[in-house]
């Protein structure tokens, strides 16, 4: 349906569709879930990690030569089945505990980056030097979020404070849910204080006297919104997890 019109389509499925994730997967598993599994067995020569949600896939390689073949079978085998990869999505990288090493050594600069739901992986050390796998939450995706927040928080500026107090601590606390993993305390605190001051705003240009300071606004933070913390475990204790069987 577009413009009051319907058209009946044959191939593909509706943009937006509820139904449209779904048979993704569907498709997505026969073309390159049961396929990569293949590959892995009879072309790949060392370790292989793959992490798929929907149509987003991260794939990690022992060797350098692993990837790059798996890249170009992998071209291959979207176009038999009228897919392709993002041309300016799909990337290979060197990353990992031994690429920053091997980079130095060549003279070039630190390893690159890869964003993957919402999330800016990059590698990093741990305080006694090894290896950690660090995240932070894309900036562009937090001010996209921000922006969606000060409309709303507009539409409730005859509001009392309560009732915005509660509404934005369950922003914040959702926004929490997802983010507060590991290593991504600083992006958490930057969404709390970027809340803060549109709150700081709202109030300030619902009153004629403009008499709300910051030290005002932050109180009321106090109150209404939860402070960040870190809720999601470390790989570590993710990893060590065992099933009851």
């Amino acid at each position: 349906m577009q413009d009051g019109i319907f058209s009946e389509t044959e191939i593909g499925t509706p943009q937006g569709s509820v139904i449209s994730p779904l048979l993704s997967n569907i498709y997505l598993h026969h073309v390159f879930d049961i396929w990569a599994h293949e590959w892995r067995q009879a072309a790949g020569r060392g370790h292989m990690i793959i992490v798929r949600y929907a149509d987003d896939t991260v794939c990690g390689f022992e060797h350098e030569a692993d990837a790059r073949a798996f890249l170009a079978d992998l071209k291959t085998r979207m176009e038999s089945y009228e897919l392709s990869l993002h041309p300016d999505k799909t990337r290979l990288i060197e990353f990992g505990r031994n690429a920053a090493k091997d980079r130095a050594k060549r003279g070039l600069n630190k390893p690159e980056t890869f964003t993957f739901l919402g999330f800016v992986h990059f590698c990093g050390v741990t305080r006694s030097g090894r290896f950690s796998l660090k995240r932070k939450s894309r900036t562009d995706r937090m001010q996209a979020k921000l922006k969606v927040i000060k409309i709303a928080l507009h539409r409730r500026i005859n509001d009392s404070i309560p009732e915005i107090g509660r509404w934005l601590g369950q922003v914040v606390r959702g926004y929490f849910a997802y983010h507060a993993v590991p290593n991504n305390i600083e992006s958490l605190s930057t969404f709390r204080h970027s809340i803060i001051r549109l709150w700081h705003r709202l109030l300030n240009r619902r009153s004629q006297l403009a008499g709300w300071t910051w030290e005002m606004v932050a109180r009321l933070a106090q109150q209404w919104l939860p402070m960040p913390r870190i809720t999601h475990p470390w790989p570590d204790a993710r990893f060590a997890v065992k099933h009851p069987r």
